[in-house]
């Protein structure tokens, strides 16, 4: 099926063009600088850091400890107190019955609640699947819509903080939404910070430029 064969092997692909996109341009430092601007006698960055062994070692290091939590809850506790098997999974099914409340999984409620704001349209719940699925690809925009001088947020404006703060707490409260059952408040809250969500995309070619940023060093820092 689509789950069990065909999305891990579009993950395989995807991770084996990340490694090779990494191995080409390289990683991003923590200073948004282009290291490849400074290179020693040979040609190198000075600020460069060999593929191997370094992030061979720290990305292994991770995926340890991603099978160690990964094993510890599939072979303890596969529930999870409802965090990963929901409770209404383990009732029995009844045909002729609905549950009255249904959540998706909570790394999904942000966008299913985006989806509960969005009215239908001519009885149709496209607009609000469409708009679901542009919470998730516009990130995709960001390089473009980013029109800031400077990568790193240590060295962004106190207005674009504010504003990415503001854009990070509609992220949790549209996550709590998604969880709650639908009642007028609780839909008037998600369009609310549905509204602020794409705000913080549409308004950041504009933001982005606002403020006084602090002058980038030209070598990485740490």
């Amino acid at each position: 099926s689509l789950h069990v064969v065909v999305i891990p092997l579009i993950l395989v692909v995807l991770v084996f063009l990340h490694i090779v996109a990494l191995h080409h341009v390289g990683s991003n430092n923590p200073d948004g600088i282009e290291i490849k601007k400074n290179k020693d006698a040979d040609g190198i960055p000075k600020d460069g850091i060999p593929f191997h062994p370094y992030f061979t070692i720290k990305d292994s290091v991770v995926v340890v400890g991603f099978l160690w939590i990964f094993c510890a809850v599939v072979f303890y506790a596969p529930a999870l107190n409802g965090y990963f098997l929901e409770a209404p999974n383990f009732i029995e099914a009844n045909p002729l019955k609905t549950p009255e409340h249904i959540a998706p999984l909570w790394y999904l409620t942000p966008y299913y609640s985006v989806l509960r704001a969005i009215p239908p349209l001519f009885g149709s719940q496209f607009p609000g699947v469409l708009g679901m699925f542009a919470a998730l690809g516009v990130f995709f925009l960001l390089p473009w819509l980013d029109r800031s001088p400077v990568k790193s947020i240590r060295y962004r404006s106190p207005i674009y903080k504010w504003i990415l703060g503001v854009f990070v707490l509609s992220f949790i409260v549209l996550g709590w939404l998604g969880v709650q059952p639908v009642t007028p408040l609780y839909v008037l809250m998600a369009r609310i910070f549905t509204i602020l969500y794409f705000s913080f995309f549409i308004l950041m070619p504009w933001f982005s430029t606002l403020g006084k940023t602090k002058e980038v060093p030209e070598r990485v820092t740490g």
